[in-house]
């Protein structure tokens, strides 16, 4: 490290000019790593949905979102950058492959009318694995961004996958991220899941809009009883210690599951997810980007 960076160990002081690798927007080497997007496209939000482990929901709460912003009629898109492991076409029930021209590749439309990209709809096999590399994975996610055709889109959602690797970082580095919600479950690991995704999010200087439980409860269907099965959530005490608002817990609800299965998401009609939806309008309003 050289003895110009005053780099603390976790992130570049404001006046780091140094490639050391700490907070990459703080020593003003964001601009190195931005892509352009493509010359047909306009998209006004980015927003990144993240966690620190794989298997809390993220895919599921990407899709309730764009949904339920589609349904207040802003043009949404989902950006799947999970290339191991997406699961966005099968949640709303797009098959087939993506076509392209000399201008570029066209996202799928759901029934919805909501703009997708996923390595699923690219390769031969929705059941094929994708058996990659971190560098070409990454490249991939920066793909979708410059070479596919959005168009216009008011709120674009990007599934993450888990943890602070290459794609994670791919992402916080190459696209214009306005923010970041944390999707955690009522776990112990609760409180290092959320700091090191919330700590990532600081380094790289995206804001963080909140924070949302997955499986924070199951509810009887007959008498309505609340059982929280995976323990008391941790959730309120680990946001306040933060600093970060709880936009949401969400059940175990095994209708919600079976709609994900039958690729129906768009017609699940929850409120769940409710206050994430306001505090994204509220703080990143579309007419303003």
């Amino acid at each position: 490290m050289s003895e110009e960076c005053n780099c603390n160990g976790t992130s570049c002081g404001e006046g780091c000019n140094q490639s050391c690798g700490n907070g990459a927007k703080e020593n003003n080497k964001q601009d190195e790593f931005s892509a352009d997007l493509n010359k047909l496209s306009h998209v006004r939000r980015v927003i990144g949905i993240v966690s620190g482990k794989g298997g809390v929901g993220k895919s599921l709460i990407t899709s309730l979102l764009a949904t339920m912003f589609s349904r207040k009629g802003y043009k949404t898109a989902v950006l799947d950058a999970d290339i191991t492991g997406p699961s966005i076409p099968k949640m709303f029930g797009v098959t087939g492959r993506a076509e392209g021209s000399e201008l570029g590749i066209f996202p799928k439309k759901t029934h919805g009318d909501i703009s997708i990209m996923s390595i699923n709809l690219l390769i031969d096999s929705e059941d094929a694995p994708v058996i990659w590399r971190g560098p070409l994975i990454a490249g991939t996610v920066k793909q979708f961004w410059t070479d596919v055709v959005w168009n216009e889109v008011d709120y674009m959602f990007v599934d993450m996958p888990p943890g602070t690797g290459d794609v994670p970082l791919t992402v916080f580095q190459s696209l214009p991220v306005d923010g970041i919600v944390v999707v955690t479950s009522p776990q112990d690991l609760v409180s290092l899941i959320v700091k090191k995704a919330a700590n990532m999010a600081k380094m790289m200087n995206v804001p963080v809009l909140g924070l949302v439980e997955n499986m924070s409860y199951y509810k009887c269907p007959d008498c309505g009883k609340k059982e929280e099965i995976f323990g008391k959530s941790k959730l309120p005490h680990v946001a306040a210690d933060m600093g970060l608002a709880v936009l949401g817990r969400m059940p175990i609800d095994s209708k919600l599951a079976a709609l994900c299965d039958e690729g129906a998401i768009e017609r699940a009609d929850v409120d769940y997810l409710n206050e994430a939806v306001d505090t994204i309008e509220k703080k990143l309003p579309a007419g303003e980007a």
